[in-house]
């Protein structure tokens, strides 16, 4: 095996000066972080300052952004119909993620004790979907099985996972890339890939070198990488 080499602070601040990037390519970057994240009046703002053309339409952003605090606060109707208003093949073109919308209201259902409700939504547009596909039944039967215990507090970690902000989260993340795929927009933001394309690449260089790294935790704290935090007053922090 070569011996290692050691790369001193200073060599590699000097190399990494010698990178030329170019003031598009960055500004291009920091419009595709605001625009996957919902800075609608931000993204407005640096288009005209920096000359950069957003690469979708403005009032899309806010379009998603709505759908997106409907779905974090359990109102899955009012998602549904802004979905369909935004773009009805959405929906049309993805059974899972209407299917998970669906199970989504049903746990709304079951978390509001609305249990004849949820019962009757079950059978009526659940089940049917779950008889057409394994993945669909199993996430049904797993939702379903809230409905044996009497409280919150006694439902095993396995299925209570399905009533914690979380899962709104996750339902709401699932509908904004398939939004922003619809829009022929990336689903995550540039940025984050490549910081794990730079955590990828310091992993191989490691094994041959030692060097300064980067503290990629702090980076991504500092671009405000907390889930359900989207609106634009979180850039003025």
């Amino acid at each position: 095996m070569p011996p290692r080499t050691t790369i001193r602070k200073e060599e590699w601040e000097q190399r990494l000066r010698e990178v030329q990037i170019s003031k598009d390519d960055l500004n291009r970057l920091i419009m595709d972080y605001l625009v996957i994240e919902g800075y609608k009046s931000a993204a407005e703002e640096f288009s005209g300052e920096a000359n950069v053309p957003p690469p979708v339409d403005f009032e899309s952003i806010e379009s998603r952004m709505v759908i997106r605090e409907a779905l974090q606060r359990g109102d899955i109707e009012e998602a549904i119909a802004r979905m369909n208003d935004l773009n009805p093949e959405i929906l049309d073109t993805n059974p899972a993620l209407y299917f998970h919308l669906q199970q989504q209201k049903l746990i709304e259902f079951i978390r509001q004790g609305r249990i004849m409700e949820a019962l009757q939504f079950a059978q009526d547009e659940l089940a049917p979907r779950g008889e057409e596909s394994p993945e669909f039944l199993a996430e049904l039967e797993r939702t379903m099985a809230l409905l044996a215990f009497d409280s919150s507090s006694s439902v095993p970690p396995t299925i209570s996972e399905l009533l914690s902000p979380a899962q709104r989260l996750k339902t709401a993340g699932e509908v904004n890339a398939a939004i922003l795929e619809s829009l022929s927009q990336g689903k995550e933001v540039k940025l984050v890939q490549l910081l794990k394309l730079l955590c990828w690449g310091e992993g191989m260089l490691a094994e041959r070198a030692d060097f300064p790294k980067v503290d990629l935790e702090e980076g991504l704290t500092r671009m405000g990488r907390k889930e359900g935090t989207t609106d634009d007053s979180r850039m003025r922090e």
